[in-house]
This record gives structure tokens, C-alpha cells and sequence, in this order.
């Protein structure tokens, strides 16, 4: 008898550090046929799902043709792939529909007379259903022959203006494909989030030049009309938008109101990631009334196909995530931009067999770049959450931009701080006044209001003291839970008519980065909290008390505010932030190690402006403003979906594989200062705990846009590859049979993750020796490359070739022998280089965990 597998893992969508709560089995109020135990569950069938039959009935068709050509043969022309935009067919629409009538069928007959609710039909990337039963429900399905496995629904959660100038964009990959006024014409970018606010004019259907786009013709996707998201909100720009709420609705959980029962962005994380990768080019970032520049996405004339799978106020479920994804590959889109990572390990044999996991898989089959965000989860080794070969996983660092600010003291020491703020008048200092000095009634107030030192409160304190002062807050970690907010504490000092506010880091708030808010009025944010003894020293040194009553009869301190809304580009960038996810990846939930290397490339991720949803709340400094400035993994994906966009735009015919192999040979391994990229290795004072960024940190480097263009070689890989090194997966083959409906038995070979023909090389344990072949494609012209290489310590490489000629079109197989030379477990990092007669250089970065050397 099959098992019910309850798999109950988490699932975030990155965003600026947000936790996660888990909800599972659902009361169902009451029905006495769905008791308490009831959930959401994705089922999925043994028959395969229409992308995969599609393939076997072409292959069989080829087959037939090359019979009656050439005679009883083996060997056929590969099939076409399907086109994606399916829905465009009557014929698929007709198979969909009988899919789906086959679900109810089997529901019916196998919860005969009983109660339940199904959610989606899933046809096309994995054929099962969403349905939300009792456990015991559950148990009757697992029993049918038709069912291969039953997950238990896993709740998800969320996860520019300068970026594309430090990814050298506008003298680099725009200026060589025709500029950014057609920077990723044609190519659709379907974005799994929060949704959109359409009426943003970084989604205007005509750019800033006036010029209409273009009609995707290999897209079909449709946008949802209702009252939050009426007729027009979609253009040419933005081509398509749906919502899946399905499972979130089943449970009770949602919330019109406030969730929007539409495509429409509440949380605003959706607005920015899209405006990221594809917003249109120079729009003007104001926010507080300063300019910040004109923003551009990566690829400004992509076109914005929208999946709102993601909700303000719980996040979301897989459910509505699967039906996103196998949506978006229906509509056809080209790229698909992800921020959704489990956050604890899937359970099985391994990681990569999870729903969405497998559902990307054959979005890759489908011929979609698919790229995830590594997860917040950083600086420990392991904490990454994209675990499969076929996504592209993209980690965070920063870029050479800064808004600094200062507070100057009266004794002449300046206390470095954030806040996008206006300085104080020019050459002037003013008095501080602490809010807890400055109560009406201090012992009474204190006594109802501990936190009253936030500034939360206009009635607490005396005006006639603020009034022309700066006043000093405390920021505790109420105000990293929103509890508090820098918005509600300016507007308590412009009440008091206060000249500026300066906040001070309560001790306790640690291993949280504070992102530059915006000010409208003169302020600071002191993050340290030792830079914070330092104001506060000086402060309470400078008080005068009476000496009697010990009451304050004069305030000596004073201070001047810099300001800062004024960037400077002199930091040395980029730079590994502590928060990106890790390496090695993760196989299983027994932390063994896989021999994949992610994540697979870093790109901007902190401190990036993006565009905002009108209605967002998710951000209280941003409330109300068209643009906010946003850090995590989340921000760094959309980077890598805009540079794809471009590629895929240079490259039509490339797959998946070889766009993921352009971005990752060609990156960038050295900062602006030519110094090796760095790495944050702690929370507290990340930038105090450098050391020089491994590929577990950062993958084969950071993003490099131009050089993607033209990568003079490909490794590519197929769904055939994908398909061996799972069915090589010990004890893998009824999990693969039951997601795919492959017969791993019938497999020519298997081969482990090392020998997928992946732009790198890993290998958790180095037995003895081991060679590693990599097939590589000329895309270029004719070239002539050297090989050089930098061991990884403790390990003996040779390389074979040492030198090669290979003409445009061809290919070559370079062999890489492994050797240990003693035994250690310590991870050590090399690299092979090839460098063209033409320019072209590709990088091979090597990673060996575990090494066992040889007796003899």
C-alpha cells in the first residue's frame, strides 16, 4: 500500500529578511463530512502531463517518418519542443478540458458521497490536482493505482535606478544590441509574486520616447478584469496578469479587503521585482519630494506577464504557486522570475523532488529560463534553498552606490548614520533634546507607555522644550516588527516643531540591516548601537541639573545633520551580503552535500530602488510613494531575469541551459577596486568579518551583463541530462516515475550531478580519482583557446586538452582529472580558465568538499 506523503515544509518568498509562519490542515468550520483534519493537498497522477506526452507523440510520429525514409531505424530527428502558447490551440484547450473532467472522475469515484473541494486541475508541467480533504480523504486517494503521491500543501511567503549604470548596461549590452530603446523587445518575463499596480508608469504601454511595443506573437496569456484591476490596465508593456488564491480561500484565510481578489499589488514586492528586470526606461524615482534619479529596468522593453500567487497578509501556498507556474508555461512566457524558496529542507531521498522543484523542471523541458532567489537564509555554509540543477539560483550583493549621512556633535565628533533626509541649515548646530526629557508627566507616562522614547506619541511630550530642537528617539526592534515606525515618529516631531529627530540603535536590535529611509525633514538613524553609546555619552555629559532637585536646568548638547539624500559611488562593490544564502547545496534534509554548485551567480540585491505599488503597505517608510528602496535575494533575481531577457532577445534558439552557461562563464570575479570579491561572514558587523568570496558564496561570480552577450562558449544540457541525474539518485526511481512517468529503469545510463554538463565543477567527495568531461559548443567564430587552471588545495588537476582549435558550430570535449592528494574534509575552491585568440575567456569554477586520497 502506498503512504500519504505529509510533506510539511515551509515556503518564503524573500523579502527583506521576512519570517515565516506555517499554516497547515484547515478547520472547515463545522461540515461534519471534513473534520478538523482537513488540508490542502496536491495529488499527483501516474499518466504524464501534456508537455511530457506531447514529446512522446512527436518522437513516435519521427519515428514513423524515419522508417518510411530510411528504413527499421534507432536513430530520429529530436522533436520539436511544443510551443508554449498553447492556449492558443483548440486542441490543447480540448485535451485541458479532458484532463480535468479525468480529475473529477476520480474524485467522484474515489470519495464517493463525501464532501470535498477541488482547486486546480494541473495539466500541462505535472498532471494532478489541488483538492483540500480530510486526512482520511487523503488516504483513500493514496490507495487508487492512478495516484503516484500525495503532498500536504506547504505555506510561502514574500522573500532601480543605478544598477543597470554599475553593471556597465548603458556603454555595455545595450549600446551593443541597439541600445536600451529595445532592450529585450519580444521577450516575455512572467513574474510569480505579490502581483502589479498597472497604473505605475514604469509599466506604461508606450516608453518614455513615446514609442508603442510590440505584440508578443508567441504569447497568449490574458489579464483579469475586476474592479480593483479594471479593462485597461494591461498594454502592450504589460501583457498579462492573473491571481491564484484557491488554496488560501479554501482555508478562510483570505481577505478581499485587503489581499485584492485581483492581479493588483497590496504588498508592493510584486511592483518592484517587475520594475526591476523589465520596468520601462527613465522614470523618474521621486520619493519624499527629492529626486533620486531616472529608473530603468535591466531590460526596459521586455514585456510583464504577472502571476500573483503571493498575498499582503499570509503569503501564500504551493497550490496556487504550481498553478502559477503551469500557467505561465501555457501563456508562453520566456523567462520566469521566482523569490520562492522553502524554508526547511524538503524531505525524501532528495531535495530536488518538491512540487514546484519538479514543476520547473518542465518549465525548463518547456524551453523557459527559470530563475530563483537563493534565500535569505545567509551567512552559514548549507542555508541555501534553491536546490535543483535546472533553476538558476541568484545570490545578493551590493553595488557602489550610498546615501551617507552624519550627525556632527558639539565636541567635533561625526557619528556615521542612514535616512534619505534633509540636512540641518548649513553651518548651523542645534540643541538635543531626548524624548524621555521631554515628557509631560515622566513617571506617570512611563508607567502606561515603556516605549514612549519612539516618538510615537504627540500628547506625551512638551512642545515648548522640542519646539526648534532636534529631538533624539530610541529604534527598537518595535520598529523592525512595524510596531513603530520613523513615519509616525516624523510626523510627532513636526507637531512639536522640532528642527530634526535623531534615532539612536536600542542594544538588543541586532543582525538587522536598515535600509536608507526616506526623511522629510532633518534626521538620522544611528545604526550601530556602540555609535549610539557614543550620542547618548555625550548627551547626558552635557546636561546641566540643578543641584538640589537634580532637575535639568539646561541642555548643552548640540549637533548638525549632514543629510542624506545625495549618493556617493567611491564604496568598494560588489560586495557578498550576509544575508545571501549559502553553499554547498543541499541534497537531502541530512545535510549531505550535492555535486551542483549554487548558488550559480550573485547580482545587486541590497539597498535597490524599485518601483511601488500605490496602495503598499507592506513597507510603512514607503506608504504612499511611487518608488522604495528594497535589499534581499528577492531584489537580486530580477537583476538576472532582465540580463536573461537580453540574451534569450540576442539568442532565440538558446535553451534554458545555454543562457544559464552565458551568464555563469562570463561573470565577474573581481570588484571595482580589482581586488577580489569579498564576503560578509556575520550578522553583527557584517563588514568587520570579510574574507575573499568562495563559490559557495557567490557561484561562478558576479553578473556581467556584456560579456553574456557573448560568450564564445556553451555547456549546454538537456531534459534527457536532467532526467539521468535524477533516475542516478539512490532510491530515487519511484519518485521519479511518480512525478515524470519515467521509467528510470529503462535508462540507457545515469550519471551523478559532477557529470551534468554544468558550466562548474562539484564534487562533495573526492574518492581517490575521478575525471570530470564537459562538452562545450563554439557559438562564435573560429577561436584557438589555452587552458589554464588554479587547483583547489589538496587536489591534483590535470586538464586534457591543454590548447584546442574549434571552428563556429563545433564542439569539443575537455576532460578535467581530479586527484586527492590526502585526505581532508575541509572545502577547497579552484578554477579553470580558457582563454580565445579572440577575447573570449570562460570561466569553470571547481569545488571539492570531502577528499580521499589513495593507500598506496
Amino acid at each position: 500500500m502506498r503512504r500519504v506523503l505529509m510533506v510539511n515544509f515551509g515556503v518564503s518568498l524573500l523579502f527583506c529578511f521576512g519570517f515565516l509562519s506555517n499554516s497547515f490542515g484547515q478547520d472547515n468550520g463545522g461540515d461534519s463530512d471534513l473534520n478538523s483534519t482537513t488540508a490542502v493537498y496536491i495529488v499527483t497522477l501516474r499518466q504524464v502531463p501534456t508537455l511530457h506526452l506531447f514529446q512522446q507523440e512527436a518522437e513516435v510520429k519521427n519515428r514513423v517518418r524515419d522508417k518510411s525514409k530510411h528504413g527499421d531505424t534507432s536513430k530520429f530527428t529530436r522533436p520539436k519542443l511544443q510551443p508554449r502558447n498553447i492556449s492558443k490551440s483548440r486542441y490543447w484547450r480540448s485535451r485541458r478540458s479532458a484532463i480535468a473532467q479525468a480529475h473529477d472522475s476520480l474524485l467522484r469515484n474515489a470519495l464517493k458521497g463525501e464532501k470535498y473541494i477541488k482547486l486546480y486541475s494541473f495539466h500541462y508541467l505535472i498532471n494532478g490536482f489541488a483538492v483540500f480533504v480530510s486526512s482520511q480523504q487523503a488516504e483513500k486517494l493514496s490507495k487508487r493505482r492512478e495516484v503516484a503521491n500525495i503532498v500536504l500543501d506547504f505555506s510561502v511567503r514574500t522573500a532601480t535606478t543605478y544598477t543597470p549604470q554599475f553593471m556597465g548596461l548603458p556603454k555595455g549590452a545595450w549600446v551593443k544590441e541597439g541600445g536600451y530603446e529595445t532592450a529585450g523587445e519580444g521577450i516575455v518575463i512572467g513574474f510569480i509574486d505579490t502581483g502589479i499596480d498597472p497604473t505605475h508608469p514604469s509599466f506604461n504601454g508606450t516608453d518614455t520616447s513615446q514609442r508603442q511595443y510590440p505584440i508578443p506573437n508567441h504569447f497568449s496569456g490574458v489579464c483579469e478584469v475586476t474592479p480593483d484591476f479594471p479593462s485597461g490596465s494591461c498594454n502592450r508593456k504589460l501583457v498579462g496578469a492573473r491571481h491564484f488564491a484557491q488554496s488560501a480561500i479554501t482555508r478562510g484565510i483570505f481577505n478581499s479587503s485587503e489581499d485584492y481578489a485581483s492581479p493588483f499589488d497590496g504588498d508592493g514586492h510584486g511592483t518592484h521585482t517587475a520594475s526591476i528586470a523589465a520596468g520601462n526606461h527613465g522614470v523618474s524615482a521621486v520619493v519624499s519630494g527629492h529626486y533620486f534619479g531616472s529608473a530603468s529596468g535591466i531590460a526596459p522593453r521586455a514585456h510583464i506577464s504577472v502571476y500573483k500567487a503571493l498575498y499582503k497578509s499570509f503569503g501564500g501556498f504551493a497550490a496556487d504557486v504550481v498553478a502559477a507556474i503551469d500557467q505561465a508555461a501555457q501563456d508562453g512566457v520566456d523567462i520566469l522570475s521566482l523569490s520562492i524558496t522553502p524554508n526547511r529542507r524538503p524531505p525524501g531521498v532528495a531535495t530536488f523532488f518538491n512540487p514546484l522543484d519538479m514543476a520547473m523542471l518542465s518549465a525548463v523541458k518547456a524551453g523557459i529560463f527559470v530563475v530563483q532567489a537563493a534565500g535569505n537564509t545567509g551567512p552559514s555554509p548549507k542555508s541555501m534553498s534553491s536546490f535543483s540543477p535546472w533553476i538558476f539560483t541568484v545570490g545578493a550583493a551590493t553595488h557602489d552606490r550610498v546615501y551617507s549621512n552624519s550627525i556632527i556633535l558639539g565636541n567635533n565628533v561625526s557619528i556615521p548614520g542612514i535616512g534619505l533626509a534633509l540636512p540641518t541649515d548649513e553651518g548651523k548646530v542645534y540643541t538635543m533634546i531626548s524624548a524621555l526629557d521631554a515628557l509631560k508627566n515622566k513617571s506617570l507616562v512611563l508607567d502606561k507607555d515603556m516605549y514612549v522614547g519612539e516618538c510615537q506619541d504627540y500628547d506625551s511630550f512638551d512642545k515648548d522644550i522640542i519646539r526648534g530642537n532636534l529631538l533624539i528617539c530610541s529604534y527598537s526592534i518595535r520598529f523592525v516588527l512595524g510596531l513603530s515606525t520613523i513615519k509616525q515618529a516624523l510626523a510627532v516631531a513636526k507637531n512639536l516643531s522640532a528642527k530634526g529627530v535623531v534615532f539612536f540603535m536600542d542594544p538588543y536590535v541586532l543582525g538587522f540591516q536598515i535600509n536608507p529611509t526616506p526623511m522629510d525633514m532633518p534626521g538620522i538613524i544611528i545604526p550601530s548601537s556602540e555609535d549610539s553609546k557614543v550620542l547618548l555619552k555625550y548627551y547626558n555629559s552635557s546636561l546641566v541639573r540643578d543641584g538640589t532637585t537634580k532637575e535639568i536646568v539646561r541642555f548643552g548638547a548640540v549637533a548638525a545633520i549632514a543629510g542624506g539624500q545625495n549618493a556617493n559611488f567611491s564604496n568598494r562593490a560588489p560586495k557578498i551580503m550576509y544575508y545571501s544564502a549559502r553553499g554547498p547545496d543541499p541534497e537531502d534534509s541530512l545535510f549531505n552535500d550535492a555535486d551542483i554548485l549554487k548558488p550559480n551567480l550573485v547580482a545587486p540585491g541590497n539597498s535597490i530602488w524599485g518601483a511601488w505599488s500605490s496602495a503598499a503597505t507592506e513597507s510603512t517608510e514607503f506608504e504612499g510613494e511611487s518608488f522604495a528602496m528594497m535589499s534581499g535575494t528577492s531584489m537580486a533575481a530580477p537583476h538576472v531575469a532582465g540580463v536573461a531577457a537580453l540574451v534569450k532577445q540576442k539568442f532565440r534558439k538558446f535553451s534554458p541551459s545555454a543562457i544559464a552557461s552565458a551568464l555563469s562563464t562570463t561573470a565577474v570575479l573581481f570588484d571595482n577596486k580589482g581586488e577580489a570579491i569579498m564576503a560578509q561572514r556575520a550578522y553583527a558587523n557584517p563588514d568587520q568579518t570579510l574574507s575573499p568570496a568562495t563559490p559557495f558564496d557567490m557561484g561562478n561570480g558576479f553578473v556581467n551583463a556584456t560579456a553574456a552577450l557573448d560568450p564564445g562558449l556553451i555547456f549546454d544540457s538537456s531534459f534527457e541530462d536532467y532526467m539521468s541525474f535524477l533516475c542516478g539518485i539512490n532510491g530515487s526511481a519511484p519518485v521519479v516515475f511518480n512525478y515524470t512517468g519515467k521509467n528510470c529503469l529503462l535508462s540507457n545510463a545515469t550519471i551523478s550531478g559532477a557529470d551534468l554538463n554544468l558550466p562548474s565543477i562539484t564534487v562533495a567527495r573526492l574518492n581517490n580519482t575521478r575525471t570530470i568531461q564537459r562538452l562545450m559548443t563554439n557559438i562564435a567564430g573560429n577561436e584557438t583557446y589555452t587552458v589554464s587552471l588554479i587547483p583547489p588545495f589538496d587536489v591534483l588537476v590535470k586538464v586534457s586538452p591543454t590548447q584546442f582549435s574549434i571552428a563556429s558550430g563545433e564542439t569539443k570535449l575537455l576532460s578535467v582529472i581530479l586527484t586527492a592528494k590526502k585526505n581532508s574534509s575541509i572545502a577547497s575552491f579552484g578554477r579553470v580558465k580558457l582563454f580565445g585568440t579572440a577575447g573570449h575567456v570562460v570561466h569553470i569554477p571547481m569545488s571539492v568538499t570531502v577528499k580521499i586520497a589513495s593507500n598506496q
